[in-house]
């Protein structure tokens, strides 16, 4: 059995790392599934890219759905924790288990009725191309309790001090889904030319793979999961509490992905091949985000268990040290990007008309990296501290703002690079503005103000 580590207790840095790095795999595990898909229906063309990348903003929504029962377990199981209280950690974990089981049914049901009416929004053109959005989009939604309720466990798991566990798990995952892919989506050997259909298969039957996991590894965790009673009625007091800590974050999850629907739209009538380029950008582009997001998640943790424990130094310490990992991290991301954007984007779409657009997709996404990384860890520190709402203001504002700002700069001489430039600027404003709101936080709050920056020690 995996031993949980101890966050309120030793080096800041350290436990930061240790914690870190099994998330950050976990999170690149769950990015490999897309990129997965994306390189092998790029073999098929750059247009069945656009299909699966058109419906996997559902899929993408769905993090909204995903987000108040993980945010709800990861903050109140690390604070439960960190008071040394089981029993209520216990509650949390029910409750979130119910919440995601119950959201997952609803949503997968109504992915599946009004298919055609959603794929049809982005008014794709080609039949072949609309066929296999809805597809693949019935596929995933068939399997959308397994797809949401991995991320849940893995939040309770990274709450309570043990992110390795989640972290091999998963790798099973990916492993199954690396094995399936080429053989449905190509139609190798055996096995019949799938496509889309296959990349969703694939990504189901590896899902349904890691929840047996998950399930099995969870019997073994006596001081957490047994005796919660899933099928006893739920707790209103507790349920609140949960939406509470999640729905400001989901909620800007949820219209990130609106906006970033509507962001389609406006590329579209460029042509499908600008979606595509999109799609597998941003895919590429989630190697820094995802990275953070670990972060976010190990910052969550490690604030929500010395928050729950009252060790105010080390909440103060421990933000300070989580922003100099990432913004090594985020300049990292940006020279890959910059420099590197030809190699990298070429390794998915093979097409030089694909290329040439993605290489500036990557250039001017590139300069707003370091930004978003400290947009992403600010906003797990906020967590921690049961403080949902500023991040998800700051997320929903300049989200919201890339909308008419890529309208505005798309209609001049830029066309459609106005719209990259929308996105990168409003990354860079989210950085600034967050941090500075964390840095006020931190000075005006009675139990940290006393603490200065020479205090901080990166050890």
């Amino acid at each position: 059995m995996t031993k949980a580590i101890n966050l309120t207790e030793g080096s800041i840095f350290k436990a930061l790392i240790k914690l870190a790095m099994p998330i950050i795999g976990t999170s690149f595990v769950q990015m490999a599934y897309n990129m997965t898909d994306m390189i092998w229906m790029g073999r098929v063309g750059a247009k069945e890219v656009a299909a699966v990348g058109t419906a996997g903003f559902f899929t993408w929504l769905a993090m909204a759905i995903i987000l108040i029962p993980k945010i709800g377990a990861e903050v109140g199981v690390s604070q439960s924790i960190g008071r040394r209280d089981a029993d209520e950690a216990k509650k949390y974990i029910k409750h979130s288990m119910q919440m995601i089981i119950f959201l997952a049914i609803l949503y997968g049901a109504f992915l599946i009725i009004f298919r055609k009416p959603l794929i049809g929004f982005y008014k794709l053109g080609e039949a072949k191309i609309v066929n296999d959005a809805v597809t693949y989009l019935v596929i995933i939604s068939i399997g959308m309790v397994f797809y949401t309720i991995n991320p849940v466990f893995t939040a309770v798991f990274n709450g309570y001090g043990d992110s390795k566990t989640p972290f091999n798990i998963n790798v099973i995952g990916l492993i199954m889904n690396m094995v399936l892919d080429p053989l449905l989506i190509l139609g190798v050997g055996p096995f019949p030319r799938l496509e889309a259909a296959g990349a969703g298969i694939a990504t189901v039957i590896a899902q349904v793979t890691v929840t047996i996991v998950f399930i099995r590894e969870a019997r073994k965790r006596r001081e957490l999961f047994p005796g919660l009673g899933l099928f006893t009625r739920p707790d209103i007091k507790h349920i609140k509490t949960i939406v509470k800590l999640g729905f400001p974050v989901a909620l800007q999850s949820g219209l990130f992905t609106i906006f970033a629907m509507i962001t389609a739209r406006i590329i579209a009538q460029w042509g499908p091949i600008p979606i595509a380029v999109q799609k597998v950008g941003s895919q590429i582009e989630s190697i820094s985000w995802m990275t953070a997001g670990g972060f976010q998640s190990a910052m969550s943790a490690f604030i929500g268990q010395n928050y729950g424990a009252k060790k105010w130094d080390r909440v103060f310490k421990g933000y300070f040290s989580g922003l100099a990992i990432v913004s090594i991290i985020g300049i990292f991301a940006t020279c890959l990007l910059i420099f590197g954007a030809r190699p990298v984007f070429s390794v998915f779409i093979p097409e030089e008309e694909a290329i040439s657009y993605g290489i500036v997709y990557l250039k001017i996404l590139g300069l707003s990296q370091l930004f978003m990384c400290i947009e992403i860890t600010t906003a797990g520190a906020f967590i921690g501290h049961g403080k949902t709402l500023p991040p998800s203001i700051v997320g929903i504002l300049f989200n919201a703002l890339r909308i008419p700002g890529a309208l505005i700069l798309s209609s001049t001489f830029l066309g459609l690079d106005g719209v990259w430039w929308a996105i990168s600027i409003s990354s860079i404003l989210k950085g600034v503005v967050l941090s500075t709101w964390h840095i006020l936080f931190l000075k005006r709050n009675p139990n940290t103000r006393q603490f200065r920056f020479r205090n901080i020690v990166y050890m």
